[in-house]
């Protein structure tokens, strides 16, 4: 399950997880907030008292994207 909230100045993306009963433990929310020149996704940690971020560059995001649909390898992205 996930949700979408649109801020002043930013998107709000949460990712819930689901799972069925007793299949494996649930792990907690991912939240991925999206500004013009940036990505941050953060989690927190299964007690709550640590929030671990990583902050990524529309790039890197780019990058990312790409990379998920190709095979082990080496690439650079020409930029336009």
């Amino acid at each position: 399950m996930f949700t979408i909230e649109h801020e002043f100045d930013s998107t709000v993306i949460t990712l819930i997880d689901e799972v069925r009963q007793g299949s494996r433990p649930l792990f907690e929310d991912v939240v991925i907030t999206a500004f013009d020149d940036r990505v941050v996704v953060a989690q927190a940690s299964d007690d709550g008292d640590l929030l671990t971020a990583v902050v990524l560059s529309i790039e890197q995001l780019d990058e990312l994207r790409a990379a998920l649909n190709l095979p082990e390898g080496n690439y650079r992205m020409t930029r336009r």
